[in-house]
């Protein structure tokens, strides 16, 4: 299992792959890998976002990172998994969250990915402010 935040640009498959082939491990041992990458849309709430600060609290969400992950390893039958989230500034089409998740069969691959997804985007220690034509704004409820 590994947590990564990052300030820089995140590219999505690279982290995958690289991180896959440093598990030798889990080599000869996963029948399925289920990949979500989350991108920066250009629109929310019906309004044009030119960008958006994505703030969080270090240590803190590192630590419910870790948590969300190591209880999705014992919910279902993994074998590995890796998430990585970008913080500071972006701009519409910017990945912002890769989770990958590897599993011998892809039911408990899929599902693990969706359960990690969906507590990061929950309840995960991140703010969200968007810069829009009429200023900026912080995002009060994730979708």
């Amino acid at each position: 299992m590994k947590i990564r935040l990052t300030t820089g640009p995140l590219d999505p498959w690279a982290e995958v792959s690289t991180y896959q082939q440093e598990q030798a491990s889990i080599a000869g041992q996963f029948g399925a890998t289920a990949v979500f990458v989350g991108t920066m849309r250009q629109l929310n709430q019906g309004d044009a976002v030119r960008a958006m600060t994505l703030e969080h609290y270090p240590g803190m969400t590192e630590k419910y990172l870790e948590k969300v992950s190591n209880e999705a390893g014992e919910r279902w039958s993994i074998l590995d998994s890796l998430v990585v989230h970008r913080v500071g500034n972006l701009l519409p089409d910017d990945p912002i969250v890769v989770v990958a998740v590897w599993s011998a069969h892809r039911a408990d691959a899929f599902d693990a990915c969706r359960f990690i997804i969906d507590e990061l985007k929950t309840r995960a220690p991140f703010w969200k402010q968007e810069t829009t034509i009429n200023g900026r704004r912080w995002v009060e409820k994730n979708t």
